[in-house]
């Protein structure tokens, strides 16, 4: 959305300013907002997004505002507050430091990503079924001076502010305060199982203000147990609990599967953890992707699923404006495919210093601690030929294309929706499985058939959605 983002700096540092007096002056700041960039994404024309694609932008844009005006109603603590405000709102989310920026595109010929997403910690206290990342009792970390230098390079090279932690479980990793403490500029998102944040951590949180959890949940009781462990839900609920009393912002990462779809797109999931204490104030929806510990593609949501929760979801984020966004399902949204390192996208880094393009794409070509090592530093990683070859195919695709020749914005991720392409670059290209499990998926031809069949299968579903209501070809 590099377009729309320099349409939200007035808006946003208004109701920076008035955030802190009272309700009835943030609400009106707030209605000022929204209707500001109503008039730029509704009203006017794009030279580069369709009618229906600023729409969904749009809608996208008020849930985060109502979203940010949600959390600053709630007991938020002075450090969280400020956090928000000054770095979310003032420097991440209005576009970051344009020194870096410029520099980056005066020397490469294009915008720099907006993030990494690092995975310090393999070790997890949980072994959830079909984790992404295989983890468990494992020893293997990020050194802590590379994990460090990996954010100041963010800083130093794109101007970023923002850094997402996954794992592992990143409250195992020893050095997880301090390299937020170190780095106040820097607003982090962590993924979290939840199950460690007990009164003693929620007031470290509170106390630091630039880290928000989110934290994994199922559905209930029931379908978070299944797969995670007896007991879990209710410690989450707990630390829930603990971070409200706190003053600490929290969201939640929801796996979608076939078996809980119906569950996390209905009313009740969202009554429950969006509207009753203690708050959640986003969401961000994974779909199970057949990856990690036991992959399997009979988890995965089945392409008739992936379309009820793509209607469902509009309704939730346009009626409800929360916000909530789904990787799968948010193409319009993010302008497709984030991955590779693609302005306004993000790579991953992992434990071991493997440098992905995705999450949820397990092949890499460079490794951070190599890559030190040789005297390079992030952007050798983004210079790789297996990224260039996935940022060619993002721009071939959709993301340069002019707005009446873009492709299925529906279907965008290169891995799932594409998997017979992917399945080339990664043949072509030959980045290195980061772990057996890669591997094996890589050679399994039942899997590559079914992955690719399912693709097309999406393709066929919401054709007919993309060229009717976003080309307007009827």
């Amino acid at each position: 959305m590099a377009e729309t983002k320099n349409l939200w700096v007035k808006p946003l540092k208004r109701i920076g300013r008035t955030a802190v007096q009272n309700s009835t002056i943030r609400k009106l700041a707030l209605k000022k907002a929204v209707g500001e960039v109503y008039k730029k994404l509704i009203l006017k024309e794009s030279d580069h997004y369709l009618p229906k694609e600023q729409e969904d932008k749009f809608y996208m844009v008020s849930a985060m505002f109502h979203s940010i005006d949600r959390a600053i109603s709630n007991n938020i603590s002075p450090q969280c507050r400020d956090a928000l405000l000054n770095t979310v709102v003032g420097k991440m989310l209005t576009g970051g430091d344009p020194e870096p920026k410029k520099k980056f595109f005066d020397e490469f010929g294009f915008g720099p990503p907006t993030f990494v997403t690092i995975s310090p910690t393999k070790t997890c206290n949980l072994r959830c079924k079909g984790c992404y990342a295989s983890s468990g009792k494992s020893t293997e970390k990020l050194d802590f001076s590379t994990f460090d230098r990996i954010i100041r390079e963010t800083r130093e090279l794109w101007g970023s502010h923002f850094t997402v932690i996954s794992g592992g479980e990143p409250l195992l990793y020893k050095g997880i305060f301090d390299i937020a403490k170190k780095h106040k500029d820097t607003f982090f998102l962590m993924y979290t199982n939840g199950t460690l944040i007990d009164d003693k951590v929620a007031r470290r949180l509170a106390e630091l203000g630039n880290i928000t959890p989110a934290i994994s949940v199922e559905g209930f009781e029931k379908e978070t147990d299944a797969r995670r462990g007896k007991g879990v839900y209710k410690r989450i609920g707990k630390a829930m609990d603990n971070l409200n009393n706190a003053g600490v912002p929290f969201g939640l990462s929801i796996t979608a599967t076939k078996d809980n779809v119906d569950i996390v797109t209905s009313d009740e999931f969202y009554d429950f953890y969006f509207e009753k204490e203690p708050k959640a104030i986003y969401g961000w929806i994974f779909h199970y992707m057949p990856i990690g510990r036991s992959y399997t593609i009979e988890l995965m949501p089945t392409p008739e699923q992936r379309l009820f929760m793509w209607e469902k979801n509009r309704k939730i984020v346009q009626e409800r404006k929360i916000f909530i966004a789904d990787f799968w399902n948010d193409g319009t949204v993010s302008d497709g495919c984030i991955s590779g390192g693609r302005t306004g996208g993000y790579f991953y880094i992992n434990w071991n210093g493997d440098c992905a393009p995705c999450v949820f794409a397990p092949y890499a070509v460079h490794n951070i601690n190599e890559v030190y090592k040789n005297g390079g530093n992030l952007n050798t990683v983004l210079n790789s030929e297996f990224f260039r070859a996935i940022r060619k195919w993002q721009d071939e695709y959709a993301y340069k294309q002019p707005k009446d020749k873009k492709g299925n914005l529906i279907r965008t991720c290169a891995i799932r929706d594409h998997y017979g392409m992917y399945y080339e670059l990664i043949k072509d290209h030959k980045p290195h499985p980061i772990d057996e499990d890669a591997r094996d998926a890589f050679r399994d031809e039942k899997y590559r058939k079914e992955l690719t069949a399912y693709g097309e299968k999406i393709e066929e579903l919401t054709k007919g959605i993309w060229e009717n209501e976003y080309l307007q070809r009827k």
